[in-house]
């Protein structure tokens, strides 16, 4: 039972924190922007970290930020859990990705299938228990307009 829980909160953070590549988002830098998780309860910021890619917490529901207590963090927001996140291929990523309510750092890949959907699967026990989920990009709204950008 508990390697099922490692591998559900192991494949949350690996699914939020990974980007898009450029081409398919239409962005000059790999991936870059807000991705919620289906049940859109953490938002994660994904940005340059000097020659790697990382993913900081920006939003997450009072649930997520309980469970951030219980692990000892006072929060959840701002954390840094997408870690030298590189391309490995075509629409394909690599890198760690630090669970906080476990308080590990794990390999985490992703299948960038467009430039609004990510595919990301993690693993334990040598890939004999794996889960996944599917990650959308979001919008954001723009200042000026109090739209989304078109």
């Amino acid at each position: 039972m508990h390697s099922l829980k490692l591998v559900a909160v192991l494949s949350a953070a690996v699914v939020g924190l990974i980007s898009v590549p450029a081409h398919a988002a239409g962005e000059s830098a790999l991936g870059y922007g807000v991705w919620r998780n289906p049940k859109d309860n953490v938002r994660v910021e994904i940005k340059s970290c000097g020659a790697t890619t990382c993913g900081v917490v920006v939003y997450a529901s009072p649930k997520a930020q309980a469970d951030a207590r219980k692990s000892g963090y006072d929060t959840l927001i701002g954390q840094q859990l997408l870690r030298e996140f590189e391309p490995v291929g075509n629409r394909m990523m690599r890198g760690k990705v630090f669970v906080p309510t476990l308080r590990v750092t794990l390999v985490g890949t992703a299948e960038f299938l467009d430039a609004r959907t990510m595919h990301a699967k993690g693993c334990v026990l040598g890939k004999l228990i794996c889960k996944s989920q599917i990650w959308t990009r979001v919008e954001t709204v723009t200042a000026s307009t109090g739209r989304a950008p078109s």
